[in-house]
Parts: C-alpha cells; structure tokens; sequence
C-alpha cells in the first residue's frame, strides 16, 4: 500500500493506494484540521479495504468553516473539482465517493450535489446545515451516520437530498457523542458504534461504486 502528498491544481492533500494498485475512490474530508494523523489513517484503512483515498487539506482560512454557507459553497466546488482529478488518475478504475466527519461531513453532502463525478457520499455526525436543500442528487447513494440526538438537525439537508432525487438512509447510534468514530478522542470515542458505522460505509461504497 503506497501513501504521499500530492498536490492538484484545486488543493494537495494524503493519498492512499491500495495493495492491488487500482481501485475506486474515495474523497476523506476532515472535520477542520486538514490531513491529521487520524484522518490519514482513515484513508489508509480505505486503501486496505481496495479504495483509491484522497485526503484534501481543506484548513485554509477561508474556507475552515464548511458549516457556513459562503465557505461551504467554495468548499463544495473544490472538493468537486478534486473529484474530476481525482477520476482522472490511473489508478482510479471505479467511480469516486466521497466520506466526511463533522463539518466535514456537511461538505461530503454538499460536495456530492456538485459534482456529477461523486455518486456516493457518507456523513458521520454532520453539522446542521440550511434549510435550502441541494441539486443534482438524482441516482447518488446516501448514509448518515447521527450520534445519540443528532438527527434534528440534519433533517432538513437530508430532506433536500431526497427531493432532489437521492437515495438517504440515516442511523442513529445511542449513548454516542459526535466524534464517536475518533478513536485519538476516548472521552467520546465509541468502538461498537464505530465499527458498525465503519461496515456500513464500506457497504454503501463496494455496491455504489
């Protein structure tokens, strides 16, 4: 399994590549921080289980704050265009995904009503987002995954995926705190959640892309 830092003409970020060398791929977005060690090891267990994984460095000052509407909107767009380049390399033999957390999670949602590219998309405990739902979902695959407590305030992002056309199912995890699946937290990291979380991930991406 092969990892560096590559650099596109939108962002640079962590790459992962499979053992096999080729596979579909998937877009890991942070909750605020960049390519921290726990994101790249995410992108690492992705490329262990046979995806292309690309983690972008989003932590720029404008646009650290995918939650709000400006920012969001040019996060969306450059996570877009990271997909087409993304697609682009020969590595890539599937179809492009895309997996966030937090406020990153928010943008994995947005970004997938971007770009024709991203068909698939998983949220672990994204941000409240506006009301206003989103476009271009017609075909795409969609899991939310909610601490305990946390599908209000999603609903009506998840609500404009599905009148847009896109296919949501959402979890809840009881007694979890958001950021359950970070395992660098234990005050809230929780492993039962987290793997299952985990393997439903996995299950929508294999069948999506």
């Amino acid at each position: 399994m092969g990892e560096q830092t590559v650099s596109y003409s939108n962002d640079t970020g962590y790459l992962a590549i499979p053992p096999s060398g080729s596979g579909p791929a998937v877009i890991v977005i942070d909750e605020h921080w960049g390519p921290v060690p726990h994101i790249r090891s995410i992108a690492d267990r992705f490329a262990a289980a046979g995806f292309v994984a690309f983690a972008p460095d989003l932590a720029a000052p404008d646009l650290a704050a995918p939650g709000l509407p400006a920012a969001g909107d040019a996060s969306a767009r450059l996570v877009a265009g990271t997909a087409d380049e993304l697609a682009a390399r020969p590595e890539v033999t599937g179809r492009v995904g895309t997996v966030g957390f937090g406020a990153g999670g928010t943008l994995a949602l947005l970004a997938a009503a971007e770009s024709g590219r991203l068909v698939a998309a998983a949220a672990f405990y994204p941000d409240p987002a506006p009301a206003s739902g989103p476009t271009g979902y017609a075909g795409k695959k969609v899991v939310v995954h909610c601490a305990d407590g946390g599908v209000p305030g999603v609903r009506p992002l998840v609500d404009g995926i599905r009148a847009a056309g896109g296919e949501v199912v959402t979890y809840t995890y009881p007694g979890t705190a958001p950021a359950f699946f970070n395992d660098d937290r234990p005050e809230v990291y929780d492993r039962r959640a987290a793997a299952l979380a985990w393997a439903r991930t996995l299950e929508l991406l294999r069948r999506q892309l």
